[in-house]
């Protein structure tokens, strides 16, 4: 079992709800049974460029990206990026 972790702007989106605790044994599978899954991912089932995921702290791009193991992971946190110029 992992927590997912949303910031306010997509908890709002997942109505109201900040946190969701799933059984996933990849960054993907936890991501896919969210209700905001089409926010983060791509018609291609990709993370969007904007969407940061960290693994217990760490990148999950570092970490394999969606297929990166869940296996001991305690904490996915979901940030949105900030873009603007």
């Amino acid at each position: 079992m992992v927590r997912v972790i949303l910031p306010s702007v997509l908890a709002a989106q997942a109505g109201g709800k900040k946190h969701f605790d799933v059984d996933a044994e990849t960054v993907g599978d936890a991501l896919r049974v969210l209700p905001i899954a089409d926010l983060l991912l791509d018609e291609a089932g990709e993370l969007r460029p904007l969407a940061w995921v960290y693994v217990d702290g760490t990148d999950a791009r570092k970490l394999g990206g969606l297929a990166c193991p869940l296996e001991g992971a305690r904490q996915i946190r979901i940030v949105g990026a900030v873009a603007g110029g």
